[in-house]
């Protein structure tokens, strides 16, 4: 075979290969790519790039029009990225939203491998877009499950407030808060009045929603959302105010007693009323006067304790105040 004859031949087998490789590469789901890093400008991009993002492949000219058909929200992080990724020589993969040209988008996954010349300079990108929106999709759905799993445990199954679990949680948090700025924290705990007598009386199903009640009653006089109203535990609730001093404190739990007031649940077990009451505790701290968080709440505890023991439906304050 002549020499021109082997040139023919392996000219036509690299053809035949380089086919078999374009072939190979457009059939997959996957979308190849290519970038001239000295013109910014794409070389190649698959035929698939069309079916998932509605943008013909001789539409994406240059780096311009990737950037261009990227989610605003995804924009400056990833092409900030990418680019120092590429100008480093390493190669990289970024997440983010295609957008589509009717205004939708895609999520989609790039892997970019970085070329070097013999120079070891960056002569240009190659890589390979994904359509990752069903494993998005999944992962949104995993997190909202566990967004939703974590306020379940920090909410009381009956009621519908805050629980114990949470309660502690924000007393840490706003402990040490109004410890660094030596502002006082308040704190009001309540009890149904007997409450055992009226679960005798009218059963545990009517006492669920009698608690029910209570709660959203509590709810209705808090007014910020730095407040925290939780159940502490059977018929007791606990009211957590940052940054509230004691006038403000015993106003809240005055509100609180009108609001329950409103609800007029008949009791019917009750030597205070002939509906359901509740007695109160009320403290405020000044937590930078050496006090501990568990010492305030056992405090003021006490004082629901003594507004038990001075005839129920009472309001206690720090000092054994009765009003």
């Amino acid at each position: 075979m002549s020499d021109s004859s082997r040139v023919e031949q392996g000219g036509q087998e690299g053809a035949e290969e380089g086919g078999l490789y374009r072939t190979l590469l457009e059939s997959t789901k996957a979308i190849p790519w290519k970038i001239d890093w000295a013109t910014m400008t794409f070389e190649y991009i698959g035929p698939q790039i069309e079916p998932l993002l509605g943008w013909a492949p001789n539409t994406w000219k240059t780096v311009d029009d990737w950037v261009n058909r990227m989610h605003p929200e995804d924009r400056e992080f990833v092409v900030n990225y990418c680019v120092s990724q590429s100008q480093a020589g390493v190669d990289h993969e970024a997440d983010y939203r295609a957008l589509k040209p009717d205004g939708d988008f895609v999520w989609i996954r790039d892997v970019v491998h970085v070329v070097r010349n013999s120079k070891g300079e960056v002569q240009s990108l190659v890589g390979f877009m994904f359509d990752i929106s069903e494993r998005k999709a999944t992962e949104h759905e995993l997190h909202r499950l566990n967004e939703e799993l974590a306020l379940l445990s920090f909410t009381d199954g009956l009621t519908g407030i805050a629980n114990r679990r949470m309660f502690d949680k924000r007393l840490e948090t706003e402990w040490k808060e109004s410890g660094d700025s030596r502002l006082p924290m308040s704190l009001i705990v309540l009890d149904i009045d007997y409450f055992k007598a009226y679960n005798d009386i009218h059963g545990h199903l009517a006492g669920d929603e009698c608690l029910k009640k209570v709660a959203g009653a509590l709810l209705n006089v808090m007014r910020r959302s730095s407040d925290v109203v939780a159940r502490f535990g059977g018929e007791e609730f606990i009211i957590l105010m940052p940054d509230t001093d004691q006038a403000t404190a015993h106003e809240l739990a005055q509100a609180c007693v009108r609001e329950i007031a409103k609800l007029q649940i008949a009791h019917g077990g009750s030597d205070v009323s002939e509906y359901v009451t509740a007695s109160f505790g009320v403290g405020t701290a000044s937590v930078f006067e050496n006090q501990t968080s568990t010492g305030f709440v056992h405090a003021v505890d006490r004082l629901l304790y003594s507004a038990k023991t001075a005839g129920r439906n009472k309001i206690v304050l720090n000092e054994m105040e009765n009003i």
